[in-house]
């Protein structure tokens, strides 16, 4: 199942957050209460956890980006396990191949 990732709400004197430092990407495992993203407001540096474990299956904004209170940030894959090591295998692999011709 898809699970939304939101800006937390933010304090009434605040009306929005700079993406500062995603600590993860797509295809990316995370553990519940991991931290996936620090947002940045004029005021204090937020650490947004995950909420579930599972894999990173979209980023909606990039570092710098500005988001609002309660804006979709990222989808997680609730309890998927990542595919991420295997093309990385494989990939070495196919590299020496041309270079041999």
């Amino acid at each position: 199942m898809s699970i939304e990732v939101k800006v937390p709400v933010l304090p009434e004197s605040v009306s929005d957050a700079t993406i500062a430092t995603w600590h993860k990407k797509v295809g990316d495992a995370i553990k519940r209460d991991e931290n996936l993203v620090d947002l940045e407001t004029d005021k204090v540096v937020l650490e947004v956890p995950a909420p579930v474990d599972g894999v990173i299956k979209e980023l909606k904004f990039q570092s710098g980006d500005t988001v609002t209170s309660q804006q979709v940030i990222a989808v997680i894959e609730e309890g998927a396990a990542s595919a991420a090591p295997a093309p990385a295998a494989d990939a070495p692999a196919a590299a020496p191949a041309p270079a041999a011709a």
